[in-house]
């Protein structure tokens, strides 16, 4: 059975070892969403992961709402972005960009542009802004001439992130975001092409999925998914037969790799009592199979070697432990992330969590 320390290959990419980066928010680009130089340094702290996948990086001004996020829709962020992936191959890393559009989470108050939605609805709570939290808007319901440009900010998006060095892309369609709004019937109530039927509410990353494997190649697009219980104010009343037929369709595409965030009941960021659905997945998914959400190396061995996961993303631990690899080889103690500085513009919290010294 493999094990958190053996390679993989995920597509076209080569992971020297199953302990992937998951993506983390944090807010240190400037109010433009352009990447700055401390980006490389934390990045490049983190390259003994098998895999990076980069923070949630916006697609379009429409589609960041969050203060200080990044974004690689301009040429400006693009050549930001190159000494981060730099920095990553130097110390023998791979790298790839999630690509994000918020919808109805973004705010105007970020993105100066009224949000937009599968359908007229509201985000429960408060949004970041540059001025504190904000009660969310409602969102306006996309047009179906919109849909083409959306998808071309999508495969933009994805051209840039090759051009900024990254090996490749992941398609967010998780956490409540735009893609995840449109595939659950709570949240998509339209009844043209893109709602009423699971075909239809799949339209979307189905089309936004194989126009970025057109473009940069199917072996470089991965997508995370969200399956189980409710995500941000989104939700399925039947969530089994949804997600098997994202995962099928997906498998016919021949994404490099799937990633599935799936809190359980006691989930310590976000928390579900709906049943995870990584089983019933992997009956229709044959590629590889990543999953996340509050893994310790005992979950983790557990699920590799039942095959039910072919690697295991870890957040919060990448976050405070730069060298968590290492760590965990080593059966070392882990340093304790530090929920107040996730999202300030700071080193604190950010670059100067402590590694294991030799000897």
């Amino acid at each position: 059975m493999p094990t958190l320390f053996d390679p993989i290959t995920l597509g076209a990419l080569h992971a020297a070892n199953r302990t992937i980066m998951a993506p983390l928010t944090r807010a240190r680009a400037t109010r433009n969403h352009v990447p700055t130089a401390i980006m490389a340094d934390y990045y490049a702290q983190r390259a003994s992961a098998g895999l990076i996948i980069s923070e949630a990086t916006g697609i379009s001004r429409q589609g960041v709402g969050w203060p200080y996020a990044p974004g690689i829709w301009s040429e400006e962020q693009v050549q930001a972005w190159k000494p981060v992936t730099q920095a990553v191959h130097a110390q023998g890393g791979v790298i790839v960009a999630q690509l994000w559009h918020m919808g109805r989470m973004a705010h105007s108050a970020v993105t100066g542009i009224e949000p937009v939605s599968s359908s007229a609805t509201t985000m429960p709570g408060e949004a970041h802004t540059y001025d504190g939290k904000q009660p969310f808007e409602v969102a306006r319901p996309l047009a179906a001439d919109e849909f083409p440009g959306l998808i071309a900010d999508y495969v933009q998006a994805a051209r840039n992130a090759m051009a900024a060095g990254f090996d490749g892309v992941q398609i967010h369609a998780a956490n409540g975001q735009l893609i995840d709004q449109f595939l659950r019937d709570q949240s998509n109530r339209r009844t043209d092409d893109y709602g009423g039927s699971i075909d239809n509410r799949l339209r979307l990353l189905q089309q936004i999925t194989q126009a970025v494997a057109a473009a940069i190649g199917a072996d470089r697009t991965a997508v995370r998914l969200s399956p189980n219980g409710e995500s941000y104010g989104v939700d399925d009343s039947n969530p089994a037969p949804l997600f098997a037929q994202a995962a099928d369709m997906l498998d016919a595409i021949g994404i490099a790799f799937l990633e599935l965030r799936e809190p359980g009941p006691n989930g310590t960021f976000g928390a579900s009592d709906v049943p995870r659905l990584s089983p019933l997945i992997r009956q229709h998914f044959k590629g590889p199979l990543v999953l996340n959400s509050d893994y310790d190396l005992v979950r983790a061995k557990a699920d590799l070697d039942s095959g039910l996961a072919d690697a295991i993303s870890f957040g919060r631990p990448f976050l405070a432990n730069p060298d968590l690899v290492k760590r965990f080889r080593t059966g070392a103690t882990l340093n304790q992330d530090q929920m107040e500085t996730y999202y300030s513009q700071e080193a604190v919290g950010y670059t100067d969590y402590p590694v294991l010294t030799e000897g």
